[in-house]
């Protein structure tokens, strides 16, 4: 088991470093690998990244507790997340190549062509901070993992999985996070393919597991709860048809994009990027489903631990290996992308004198993986808990102005930040205020953001009318 998993994760290594021989020893090609990535690489990069330790750990955890009623988060997030790809995101490469963007915070900072110093200053803060408490959560679900399998030390894990992320990284930037991510991606569906396949047929078949699903409670294979209207469902998924569609404010997913050889490939990139995405959310809540029949629920069970520890029950040592890398590969194929983010949003954003300081931005690239290991260390929420708000702000604060910008909009410097903080204050308020429960914060949190903007617009435009009047009665 152990040196399966230790193999398979040499191999991931040894994919990032290996990228160093086609680098370039320029910010544009530790950022943005040079922007001459194929659709299939971006693609994979990009699904690997959404389909994080959230998923693995988080999204299996939530499935253990609440049932089928889950696939409602998938529903609105695929289809949210597919409204964002045909407004957003083949509009990025050509906006970033043209005006000589490396990161994302210059890109919202960036009013064709015009860029507001104070807007890419906020907007780097907002990201350092939203991406590593992110990419700590992606530690602590890779540490919880190693704790329940291999018995050793949480601390080991998350140092374990950040020092792999920072050997490659440091060693190809961008393109080793792109290159890791595919041979990530394939170990995280097969995996996730191969324990449902086997739950399956330990339980006795499809007939006995829905059988056996059904004796949970008589609410656990329902897709709509009886305590629940149908209405207070589909507003239960429209809240997260927002949070798909929030993709188009997280960096770290959103800079894949950036990187794409041809705009016109954007098409390419779907056709690899949505069945992939798909046939792996539905397999995880597979999953999350048949460990409540393997691994009775107790008071003493972390249902974030569920995958692991049912692993180790059904699978035999070597595959468990396999199991292991995956659940691993998906928290550091993440982590990577949330680190190399980070370093983009210091060194181009928060001090854009480095921007073209190869050396610096690498040295960035650690100090982002120590901040994350302590945070990782130092937090106690659970990974479902702080990827979900970190994706709520990230979201809410930069969705709205990036969608704006890439439909050719105009947004004045005074409106990108009214809306970003409006946003991410009624986002942050949602939350705190206990309305989470009843639709996912990113709603409202966009719908302001929107809202804002035109709200200002008709009052711009009214303003300048009412002046132009003026003028005419006065002449």
């Amino acid at each position: 088991m152990t040196l399966v998993f230790i193999a398979l994760l040499s191999v991931f290594a040894l994919i990032g470093i290996s990228s160093s021989f086609k680098k370039k020893n320029n910010s544009k090609d530790y950022l943005l690998a040079g922007q001459d990535v194929p659709p299939w690489l971006v693609a994979l990069s990009a699904v690997a990244t959404n389909n994080s330790g959230y998923m693995f750990i988080g999204m299996i955890g939530y499935t253990y507790k609440v049932g089928l009623q889950s696939i409602w988060l998938m529903v609105g997030w695929v289809i949210g997340d597919f409204i964002g790809s045909m407004l957003v995101y083949g509009k990025l490469k050509p906006y970033s190549e043209k005006f000589r963007i490396f990161s994302f915070g210059s890109l919202i900072a960036n009013n064709k062509g015009q860029n507001s110093r104070v807007i890419q200053l906020v907007a780097g803060l907002i990201s350092l901070i939203f991406l590593s408490s992110y990419a700590a959560a992606q530690f602590s679900a890779g540490g919880k993992a190693l704790s329940s399998t291999f018995g050793w030390s949480n601390t080991l894990g998350v140092v374990l999985g950040a020092g792999l992320v920072v050997a490659y990284c440091f060693s190809g930037g961008i393109r080793a996070s792109i290159w890791t991510d595919a041979a990530q991606s394939i170990v995280m569906i097969f995996s996730m393919g191969m324990l449902l396949y086997v739950a399956v047929n330990e339980t006795g078949g499809w007939s006995d597991a829905v059988d056996k699903l059904q004796d949970v409670n008589t609410d656990y294979l329902a897709v709509l709860s009886k305590n629940k209207s149908l209405s207070s469902a589909l507003l239960f998924a429209f809240g997260w048809l927002f949070a798909g569609f929030g993709v188009v404010g997280q960096p770290h997913i959103m800079v894949r994009y950036m990187t794409l050889d041809k705009p016109e490939n954007i098409k390419k990139v779907r056709w690899f990027y949505y069945p992939w995405y798909i046939a792996f959310y539905a397999m995880a809540i597979g999953v999350g489903l048949m460990a409540r029949i393997t691994l009775p629920a107790s008071e003493a069970f972390d249902p974030e631990l569920a995958l692991p520890m049912m692993s180790m029950q059904l699978l035999p040592d070597y595959l468990v290996g396999v199991m292991l890398a995956g659940i691993f590969a998906a928290t550091i194929s993440t982590a990577d992308s949330l680190v190399i983010s980070c370093t983009a949003s210091l060194s181009n954003d928060i001090f854009p004198r480095f921007k073209h300081n190869y050396k610096v931005g690498k040295m960035f690239t650690i100090g982002i993986a120590l901040f994350a290991i302590a945070l990782s260390l130092l937090g106690n929420k659970s990974v479902f808990e702080i990827v979900i708000y970190s994706w709520a702000i990230l979201g809410t604060v930069f969705g709205p102005v990036i969608t704006l910008r890439m439909l050719g909009k105009e947004i004045s410097q005074a409106s990108t930040l009214t809306m970003m903080i409006l946003a991410g204050g009624t986002t942050i308020l949602w939350n705190m205020v206990g309305l989470s429960s009843v639709v996912y914060e990113m709603l409202p949190g966009i719908c302001v953001g929107f809202l804002v903007y035109f709200g200002m617009t008709a009052f711009s435009s009214n303003t300048a009318t009412s002046g132009n009047k003026g003028k005419t009665v006065a002449d």
